[in-house]
This record gives C-alpha cells, sequence and structure tokens, in this order.
C-alpha cells in the first residue's frame, strides 16, 4: 500500500474527529463559554497574561509539545507491526490526546491558568500536590536522560550534523539579542538563522565533527563524552534567560518542523513509496509483548501528560476567549498525532524497498529500539530524495530536525527539572537547595547524567518504556483532575474516565512486566526505579477513585460556579471590572474559584 494513500486517510479521519468529537466534547463536557473572562484578560500584564490569537497561541503551543518523543516512540513502536502502531496513534489522538490536552488546557483557564500540579492539590487532594511533583521528577529526569542518549547516538551516526548544531546555538542567541533589544517580530530573523543553519549541511558534509580521537586518547567512548557535553550546555542553556536562547530556538524550529512535514507528504506522494512491513509483525518468541508495552513505548504521537504541563503552564496564560481551547488544545494533539504517523511511515515505507530487507533492520526489539532514531532520518532522508535532495544531504537534514527538537525538550526539561527540585526542597524544608540556582541546577543535570551513563543501550529499550510509564501516569493525572472537575459541574465524565482507566491499566501492566524482567535479570538499577514508578501508579489509582467518588456524592448538589462565567470579555477589554476580580490584576493563591 502507498504510504501516501495512509497518511490521507488519517488526516480525513482527523478531520472528521475535530468537526465532530471535539465539538462535543466543547459543547456537551467542557461546555464552553465564549463570555467566560479568561485570564489572559482578567490578569493581562503585557508578560505572561497576554491576550493572543488563537492561531499565534496554537503555533507556539504545538511547537513545545512536539517535540522529538512522537518521532522516536513510533520509530520503535512498528517493531510489533505498522497496524497497531498507526491505530494506537490514531485513535489514541481523538478519543485520549485530544480529551486530555483539550481538558488541560479549558480547567486551566477555569482556574485562573493555574498549573496542573497546583488543581491536582486543589481538585483532588492536598497529597495529590506531593504525587505530582513525584511523577514530574521522574518523568523529567528520564526525558533528559533519553534525550541525550538520542542526541549523543545520531552525532555519532551523523558527523556532518555537528556543524550545523552548533551554529544554531549562537545564531539562536542572536536572533534572541536582536528580537529583544528592537523588539521586532521573530519571523524574518529567525527564518534568516534557519537558512543559515542549512547552509552549514553542506560544509559539515565536507567537515564531519567526531569525537572518536580525542575519546580514544581519554580511554572511553565517544558516546560518553557527547553525553557529558550535552549536559554541560544543558546545565548553563538552563540558566540563561528565556528570551536569550530558548524561545528563540523554539521560533527556529517553527520553520524546521514545517519543512520537514512538507518534504516528507511531498516526498512520498511523489514517490509513491509502498509499506514493506507487516501490518502486524511475527516477532520472535522472546520479544516484549505488545500489548500492553505498545502503549507506554508510543506516548507522545498518541497521548502525553508532558502536554499538561504546557498547556496549563504557560498556553493558559494566552488565551483570548475560552472557545479558542478547543482549536489550540484539540487541534495541536491531532498534530502531534500527524507528526508520530509521519515516523511510522518513515519506517515502514522510507527504508526499505522490500519486506527482507525491512525484517533485517528490525529482526529483534533491541535492533528496532537501538536503530530507531537511524531509521526514521534515513526513511526522511529517502522521501526527500524523490524530490531531487541528494540522498546524503536528506540524512543530514533529517538528523539536524531530530537533534534541534530533542536539544529543545532538553532545554525544557532541564529547567523544568530544576524548578520541581527547589520545589521539593522547599516543601521538605531544605532551604540550602531550594534557593540556590546553581545546586539546583546541578541536582537537575546529575541524577540524569547518571542514569544517560548507566552500562547498557537503556535509552532506546527499557529506558524509554519507563520513560513512556512515567508520561502515561502524568497524562492519568491530568486526565484524573479533569474528570473531578467535569463530575462536579454534573456533566458526563465519560469521555474522560474511560482514557484514564486505560491508560492506568496499560502503565500498571507494563510496570509489573518489566519489574519482573528487571528482578530476573538482576537489573538492580532498573528494578527499583520500576518499583517506584509502580508505587506512585498505585497511590494515583486511589487518589483518583477517592476523588471520583467523592465528586460523584456530590452530584446532588449544586454545580460549583467559575469566576465570573456571565462576564463578557469585552467588559475588560474595555475597562470595566468585577467587585470580585480587578481587570489586570495578578492572581493570588487567595482568590476563590
Amino acid at each position: 500500500m502507498p504510504a501516501i494513500v495512509v497518511m490521507l486517510a488519517v488526516i480525513a479521519v482527523f478531520a472528521v474527529a475535530y468537526r465532530y468529537y471535539s465539538a462535543y466534547l466543547a459543547r456537551r463536557v467542557y461546555v464552553l463559554n465564549p463570555r467566560y473572562v479568561t485570564p489572559a484578560h482578567r490578569y493581562t500584564d503585557g508578560i505572561d497574561f497576554v491576550p493572543t490569537s488563537r492561531h499565534i497561541v496554537f503555533s507556539h503551543h504545538f511547537i513545545s509539545v512536539a517535540g522529538a518523543a512522537p518521532i522516536v516512540g513510533p520509530a520503535v513502536g512498528v517493531y510489533w507491526g505498522w497496524g497497531p502502531a498507526l491505530v494506537w496513534v490514531v485513535v489514541g489522538s481523538i478519543f485520549a490526546a485530544g480529551v486530555h490536552d483539550f481538558g488541560a488546557l479549558v480547567v486551566s483557564v477555569r482556574h485562573r491558568a493555574r498549573s496542573i500540579g497546583a488543581l491536582a492539590g486543589e481538585v483532588i487532594s492536598k497529597r495529590a500536590r506531593g504525587l505530582f511533583l513525584l511523577i514530574i521528577f521522574f518523568l523529567l529526569t528520564l526525558v533528559n536522560a533519553v534525550f541525550s542518549v538520542v542526541m549523543a547516538n545520531l552525532f555519532i551516526a551523523n558527523p556532518a550534523s555537528v556543524l550545523p548544531i552548533l551554529v544554531e546555538i549562537p545564531l539562536a542567541i542572536a536572533v534572541g539579542q536582536y528580537i529583544y533589544r528592537t523588539r521586532t517580530a521573530a519571523l524574518v530573523p529567525s527564518i534568516i538563522a534557519l537558512l543559515v543553519v542549512y547552509a552549514m549541511i553542506p560544509l559539515g558534509l565536507l567537515v564531519p565533527i567526531s569525537l572518536d580521537p580525542v575519546a580514544s586518547a581519554l580511554g572511553t567512548d565517544a558516546r560518553t563524552l557527547w553525553i557529558i557535553f550535552i549536559f554541560l550546555y544543558a546545565f548553563a542553556a538552563s540558566r540563561l534567560p528565556v528570551w536569550m536562547l530558548l524561545q528563540p530556538r523554539d521560533y527556529i524550529n517553527q520553520h524546521q518542523l514545517v519543512i520537514a512535514l512538507v518534504i516528507i507528504l511531498l516526498g512520498m506522494g511523489i514517490g509513491l513509496n509502498r509499506i514493506v512491513a507487516p501490518v502486524v509483525n511475527d516477532v520472535p518468541a522472546d520479544s516484549p509483548p505488545w500489548f500492553p508495552l505498545l502503549f507506554v513505548t508510543i506516548a507522545c504521537g498518541a497521548i502525553s501528560g508532558f502536554h499538561s504541563l504546557v498547556a496549563s503552564g504557560t498556553t493558559a496564560k494566552q488565551i483570548n476567549k475560552e472557545t479558542d481551547a478547543r482549536f489550540v488544545g484539540y487541534t495541536s494533539a491531532l498534530g502531534e498525532g500527524g507528526l508520530a504517523v509521519c515516523s511510522i511511515l518513515a519506517c515502514t515505507a522510507g527504508i526499505a524497498a522490500t519486506t527482507i530487507e525491512w525484517n533485517a533492520l528490525f529482526s529483534d526489539f533491541s535492533t528496532a529500539s537501538g536503530g530507531a532514531t537511524d531509521n526514521f532520518v534515513n526513511g526522511v532522508a529517502n522521501f526527500a530524495s524523490n524530490l531531487g535532495i541528494p540522498l546524503e544531504v536528506g540524512v543530514v537534514f533529517a538528523a539536524v530536525v531530530v537533534i534541534s527538537f530533542a536539544a529543545t525538550t532538553m532545554d525544557t526539561g532541564v529547567r523544568l527539572q530544576r524548578y520541581i527540585v527547589q520545589e521539593i526542597a522547599e516543601i521538605v524544608r531544605f532551604r540550602p537547595l531550594a534557593r540556590s540556582l546553581t545546586w539546583s541546577s546541578l541536582v537537575a543535570v546529575v541524577v540524569p547524567l547518571a542514569l544517560a551513563l548507566a552500562p547498557g543501550d537503556l535509552a532506546f529499550g527499557t529506558l524509554w518504556q519507563l520513560f513512556g510509564t512515567t508520561n502515561q501516569l502524568t497524562a492519568g493525572l491530568a486526565l484524573a483532575v479533569i474528570a473531578v472537575w467535569v463530575t462536579k459541574k454534573r456533566r458526563n465524565p465519560l469521555a474522560v474516565l474511560i482514557p484514564l482507566v486505560f491508560l492506568l491499566v496499560m502503565t500498571s501492566w507494563a510496570l509489573i512486566i518489566n519489574l519482573i524482567d528487571f528482578v530476573q535479570a538482576g537489573e538492580w538499577l532498573l528494578a527499583p526505579l520500576d518499583a517506584v514508578i509502580f508505587v506512585l501508579a498505585i497511590w494515583l489509582i486511589i487518589e483518583a477513585s477517592l476523588a471520583l467518588r467523592s465528586a460523584w456524592a456530590s452530584r446532588g448538589l449544586p454545580p460549583e460556579d467559575d469566576e465570573d462565567e456571565d462576564v463578557d470579555a469585552a467588559a475588560v477589554t474595555s475597562g470595566e471590572t468585577t467587585a470580585e476580580q480587578p481587570a489586570g490584576r495578578t492572581p493570588t493563591d487567595t482568590d476563590e474559584r
């Protein structure tokens, strides 16, 4: 079957889902109110709380959530066959990710744009805040460890990509300085910067950069050196103001994502590459079972708890009208699902001409997971060759795209990890760590660094699955918050409860399978880590069950009212205020819902 046929069919299904299912969620489950005064209007300050066009908000939200994970996960998941992977991505995007991302955004908007962690402590229980911090700590630890290895492996496999990536860093800083000092739009300077990055690709092919000689002289390997250098960079980057590197790099990556998607779609359309992988793969007997491990191997692209952090932490502060949440939240979920489908097709139609060739690349789970990013890169390069782009240039281009996304994820991940470390230190009253930027940053770097340097190729096998389980637990916590809120509003919570229950069952099941394997294999680093995550999963199930039972018991009472549901946003923008909430005031913890 031609890959383009599958891609067009998925786009059609996603369009129908947005037209009808997201409309149902907006009308019957979340009950969006165009007159509701959003936090962007109520607390507008020109810095964080800024009413923004829904198309601009969507652009920033989508690039923040669509990192390298929806590429890597599906590239591993097709090992069990492209059929199960495709079905999970499509169904998950529509009925899980869409519900989760859309709902997290709405609930945050209805609660002064507070984070999902703060909402967990308020909506579920005070204990849930501690649960949230622990889950996020493990999630970010695994994210940063995994993507450091992703980048190191790509640098080693594609030394020509090193120069363009190195050049991108000072270019992003220059773009940030220019925008900050001139107060101009980012479009033109970020496009120029991207063109310079791509101009470095031919030079990178002429002057590939390898750390093999240095590693040999130091008695180590190139991967270890790359991982150390990557975390040194992440430590420095996390201490810079966001406008100096993180934001301008996001601007550049927005254009990269668009260009990559266009090349993939046009390439598979013109080349008519056929899917040569089996629909369901007849894997060796000692392979991990696809049920339930597929649902944690492919997390981002089907549903990702990381999205709730972005939606509630940043995006909710920019929503102009509550009805914009449908377009921003649900469409972003479908967009990341589309990126995951591109990864599936690149790894099943772009990398091999025959089933025999494909089977050689996916002969066992270790081979498939270890070569995941290389398979995607080579698949995209083959699509690009259909457009007349030389194959070697296409390989470097695809590697630069993946590394750039992974670097942005790490930039954000280490910064968020520092915040989490400081918040946990504050709770346990360890003030030196809570108030020290240097020490909290060191903890945020050293913990994932130690995990990334652990013996064995963990990043694309077991460690990736542990990342997926923690990510799904974060999604479960967000869905629990959404479900409790919907139930208290006396609306039908079934659309939220179904993905919540499914996620918790699959995640717990996968953790048990991995724990048994770790103990039997004597993996005494991974077994305790898996056990701790499993305890967090049980804790989440208990907290969610208690909160939902309490919410269901209160359905006979009048539903809780949110702030000023009957106030037109125009009243705030015109300078009018309400007695309870003057426009432009910064929200505080004493505000009532």
